[in-house]
């Protein structure tokens, strides 16, 4: 397959694929492994899809160390779905606990709230959203059935380092994460952790694949308001086929499992996600630090997600048009916090984030 020159895609999400992967859906989109059918074309019952979904479930077990009694379910709605599915199903119409982090654990907590009894154990909200509450001052309860945290905060850029050990906390609750922005790029420890859920769009494919990794002991547990095609037990018990699956969104999953392990596996995405981070870290920090600022705590900055400014706003337009001519695209920061954001997922290569830095290096020499 012949690879192309392609501008350097940052965006948070949907994000940039492995072209490897792109080329191969390519080669496969009219005709897969000879079946004289296109994979959106087959049914998801059928035993093309079913040996497609069991290879991707079979690789992500692999890649992440998934211990046998968690089930992997492919689901839809993505991560702002999950925030009502999982209070659903885990709540059991009690309390739940949130430490908030940035925007995206204030939106779980705000939609748990019309399912269960959630409340704020902890929050950085009111610093801005710079760094991460020591877990020692989190306002745990008693009767809480799981805290939910989001181990990486796509447009804040706070990442946890390390899980919260709930137990060592005193706390009896179910660790559950939002991991949708970092999965793949570290492990994950599972004895730390009752559910864990991921959109696909950043990290693993295209938007409209869910993945929830939940202990088997916590199916079972759904509200009665819950609808069928959510309840954990019910995905789990039909091999997520319950309803008709994201059957497209599975295989580029898949595609992108098989990418990975190629690769080197989670290990070799951490050393390069390590290596590419304090790339685009240390330029920030020393040589362009009079010209461009990153206000998250050293301690928990994100590896994934890098929001940044530019001292004088005022030539942020100019900066971003400059970052198009050179083919680095989608710069521009969220909405809500503004200024400049690198989302530089595993399909970055070291060599994109390398180029953003000569070009860091160049407006600020040009224009400082």
């Amino acid at each position: 397959m012949t690879m192309t020159a392609r501008p350097y895609n940052f965006s948070a999400g949907p994000a940039a694929l492995p072209e490897e992967v792109l080329q191969q859906a390519a080669a496969e989109m009219l005709d897969w492994h000879g079946s004289g059918m296109s994979v959106m074309e087959m049914s998801h019952r059928g035993r093309e899809f079913i040996s497609i979904a069991e290879a991707a479930e079979a690789d992500l077990r692999e890649l992440l160390a998934v211990p046998a009694n968690f089930r992997i379910l492919f689901m839809q709605g993505g991560g702002l779905a999950e925030n009502a599915i999982v209070p659903l199903n885990m709540s059991r119409g009690g309390a739940a606990d949130f430490v908030i982090t940035g925007a995206w654990s204030q939106k779980s907590a705000k939609e748990a709230q019309r399912y269960c009894d959630a409340k704020v154990a902890a929050s950085n909200a009111a610093g801005g959203h710079l760094s991460i509450p020591d877990a020692a001052g989190w306002a745990l309860r008693a009767d809480a059935r799981y805290v939910h945290i989001c181990s990486n905060e796509t447009i804040h850029g706070v990442e946890f380092q390390t899980l919260p050990d709930l137990k060592a906390l005193g706390s009896a609750a179910e660790l559950v994460i939002d991991c949708s922005s970092h999965i793949l790029s570290r492990g994950i420890d599972w004895s730390r952790v009752g559910l864990a859920f991921a959109g696909a769009q950043k990290n693993i494919g295209p938007a409209g694949v869910t993945i929830v990794i939940v202990r088997e002991d916590l199916l079972g547990h759904a509200l009665a308001i819950c609808p069928s095609a959510f309840d954990y037990k019910l995905v789990a018990d039909n091999a997520s086929m319950y309803n008709t699956p994201p059957t497209y969104g599975i295989y580029i999953a898949g595609l992108v499992f098989q990418w990975v392990k190629r690769q080197g596996g989670v290990a070799e995405m951490e050393r390069r996600a390590v290596e590419k981070a304090g790339l685009l870290y240390g330029y920030l920090d020393g040589e362009g630090a009079g010209f461009y600022v990153n206000r998250i705590d050293a301690a928990c900055r994100s590896r994934m997600n890098v929001p940044f400014q530019l001292r004088d706003e005022s030539l942020n337009a100019d900066f971003l048009k400059g970052a198009q001519q050179r083919g680095l695209l989608q710069l521009k920061g969220h909405k809500s916090v503004g200024g400049m954001r690198a989302s530089i997922y595993n399909a970055m290569p070291l060599a994109g984030v390398q180029a953003l830095v000569d070009y860091l290096r160049e407006f600020a020499a040009t224009h400082g």
